[in-house]
């Protein structure tokens, strides 16, 4: 996989200063792209590789230390439009180690430590892969918060951080301190985001860690309330102000204070105890709802760690052990190209399947043109394959010393794999899109959109029966499934008297449904449930929107000139016009149904299930009901794998139980109402 290196115990002062010089650069260029651009062109292990190599280097040759080398600085510097702090206390990077051993030999280093006397005693805590974040409260109210930067200099996303429902914007106790933790991406958001991203031709977050700072370090906190990003807390600088003597006690208190503080540290004394806590996680890892690259080990009596200190770049007190990097060698047979509803037409390698991270992997997506040539991948290739974020099947490299001889430069496709039509690019997108309206895999996906929950909600119809109707010629566009019958869908694989029956009911409902569904439900580009939602209940029929120009649309609060533009073009196709003629014709709704109130249309609470449980102190359930059902809330008795919040007052029993069991999203009352301030 990478060529040997010569034990730096036998290379010549001339030797390493020759490899010296490209390794800084490469490692300053690598750092660059990680830190201030959110865009890595490595993997984390292999930079891991490289910056020990220099390291190593520098030890054994310390006259070739420099000041501007990377071993010097702590991350990277703050390249944005975000206004800079001033960290009083430097926010310093951890050093690193690769195995047990290592992590053993650090620990008996602080053992001999002449100047210090250090217990066997550590905390031990899951290393979150986001972004370094600091918290500052004045009299228990957040007034600031900061991204490490450098160390000394970070940036100010304060506007950003109140936007995330875990940090409190009030502490319930008047409190003047700082605390400091981690920002991430859940999995599950990163998944979705990247998804989003890929459909809308953008170019893809390489791994939650720079999902997570590209949302933190917006300009526009809207754009970061939609990334679902969460924290972690797991450092209080002056920890004397909480009354406390080591981290273990230090992660509780803060628990009290309201901080997401992840709940699986531990103590321990000895290296089996180390070793027992590294193996279960490593076992566990796959199944955590946020990614982690390691552990993070910390001496845990927090005078010791005073007294231990820092280098110039890193605490003596702390270590992370670095989980080795989960990578399968596979051979690419095939790539394939697959349309979306969009239009956006995207590669996919096929390859001999592996296990990894606990699953069987055959197929990874490629994104887009210009990352298939970046990595430059060919059929025939060994590849290394990893899951980004734990998550997401990836190809971090091709492996060339395995190239076959007679291997060409895989040629992009000029033409779409389904309808023949010429590809293009749109407005500078790195995405590749096939514009024909009638291209029939555009239509299949646009009707699986449309049947979907959150458009017509037609129950039901999924993506293979809808390949049947359209196979046997039953329907050719979404007014098509309104003239569906009885007879027809007794043709269909698998379809009896009941499943055609319940369809039929299913699409025969969703013609009352109010007109934001359909609009949602067409697939206009930039139309979000939301988007759609806004719009409709701003002109209240289909009729009065298509007649508007895209000045009024975009006039509206939330809305903006992106989407104004792509409704007004889409309405002037002819096709289109035709199409909305055919749904005119067979019944369907073109009316806004819902509440034209004073209702927040923008509220964040809209089509969200919440169940409320226990005693609330501010007010009474019903006023608590009341307000979530007039922000667009659905307010329901039991918790379920579909709710999306319990808010939880004192004496909270079974529901709450029930919601942490489902890693439901549970706030308090003090954030509830901290909420509904934001609301006003």
């Amino acid at each position: 996989m990478s060529e040997k290196q010569t034990p730096v115990k036998e290379l010549t002062l001339q030797e390493a200063q020759d490899e010296i010089k490209p390794l800084r650069a490469k490692l300053t260029k690598w750092g660059k792209e990680y830190y201030e651009q959110d865009n890595p062109t490595v993997e984390d292990h292999v930079y891991d590789r490289a910056y020990q190599r220099l390291v190593q280097l520098e030890e054994q040759f310390p006259q070739l230390v420099s000041a501007d080398s990377p071993t010097q600085r702590v991350g990277g510097a703050t390249e944005s439009q975000l206004t800079k702090v001033r960290h009083e206390i430097p926010m310093l990077s951890m050093g690193d180690v690769f195995s047990i051993e290592e992590l053993m030999d650090f620990n008996q280093r602080q053992q001999e430590n002449r100047d210090v006397e250090v217990e066997p005693e550590y905390n031990l805590e899951l290393k979150i892969d986001g972004l370094s974040l600091s918290l500052v409260y004045e009299n228990g109210k957040l007034v600031q918060g900061s991204t490490r930067g450098n160390g000394t200099i970070g940036e100010d996303v304060t506007a950003n951080v109140r936007t995330i429902k875990s940090v409190p914007a009030e502490l319930p106790e008047p409190l003047s301190i700082e605390v400091r933790g981690e920002c991430y991406m859940p999995k599950a958001a990163f998944a979705k985001l990247n998804a989003k991203r890929e459909a809308e031709g953008l170019p893809v977050f390489a791994n939650p860690r720079n999902a997570a700072a590209g949302s933190l370090r917006q300009l526009d906190p809207k754009v970061t309330a939609q990334r679902e990003l969460d924290t972690f807390i797991y450092y209080v600088p002056e920890y004397q102000k909480l009354g406390v003597k080591t981290q273990a006690e230090a992660l509780d208190r803060m628990r009290e204070l309201g901080f997401n503080v992840n709940p699986n540290n531990r103590v321990v004394h000895n290296r089996e105890e180390i070793e027992k806590y590294i193996e279960e996680y490593t076992a566990q890892r796959d199944k955590l709802t946020y990614g982690i690259d390691g552990i993070v080990e910390k001496v845990n009596d927090l005078d010791t760690e005073v007294a231990l200190g820092n280098t110039v770049k890193v605490p003596r007190w702390e270590i992370a052990y670095k989980f080795p990097p989960e990578e399968q060698a596979t051979i690419v047979r095939d790539i394939v190209w697959t349309v979306g509803r969009t239009g956006n037409v995207t590669p996919t390698a096929v390859m001999d399947p592996v296990q990894l991270a606990g699953t069987t992997v055959s197929r990874a997506s490629l994104h887009n043109p210009d990352y298939l040539r970046e990595k430059d991948i060919r059929i025939g290739d060994t590849v290394y394959l990893h899951k980004a974020g734990d998550i997401i099947p990836e190809i971090s490299k091709v492996d060339l010393t395995k190239r076959p001889a007679d291997s060409v430069e895989y040629e992009i496709p000029t033409k779409c794999p389904v309808c023949g039509s010429e590809l293009v690019h749109l407005d500078g997108e790195v995405a590749l899109r096939c514009i024909n309206p009638m291209c029939p895999a555009q239509i299949k996906e646009g009707l699986a959109h449309f049947a979907s929950r959150n458009a017509m909600n037609i129950d039901g119809l999924g993506p293979r029966i809808i390949e049947q109707l359209w196979d046997k010629e039953l329907i050719h566009d979404v007014a098509g499934l309104y003239r569906l019958n009885h007879d027809q869908l007794l043709t269909l694989d698998k379809f009896g008297e009941k499943s055609t029956s319940n369809l039929l009911t299913s699409i025969d409902n969703s013609r009352n449904n109010s007109v934001e569904r359909l609009l949602f439900g067409l697939g206009i580009r930039h139309v979000g449930a939301k988007a759609a939602r806004i719009i409709m209940e701003h002109f209240g029929d289909l009729d009065s929107l298509m007649k508007a120009d895209a000045d009024e649309i975009s006039a509206i609060s939330g809305i903006g000139p992106t989407i104004g533009e792509s409704i007004v073009t889409y309405f002037a196709n002819q096709q289109v016009v035709k199409l909305i003629d055919e749904l005119r014709e067979v019944g369907v709704n073109f009316a806004y149904l819902g509440s034209r109130s004073n209702a927040n249309p923008d509220s964040e609470w809209n089509g969200r299930r919440v169940v409320l449980t226990g005693k609330l102190t501010e007010m009474t359930r019903g006023e608590a009901k009341s307000w979530l059902e007039n922000h667009g809330a659905k307010v329901t008795g039991s918790v379920s794998k579909k709710t999306d919040i319990v808010i939880a007052g004192a004496d909270a029993g079974s529901k709450l139980t029930k919601a942490q069991d489902l890693g439901i999203d549970v706030w308090n009352e003090q954030q509830f109402s901290q909420a509904m301030k934001e609301e006003q």
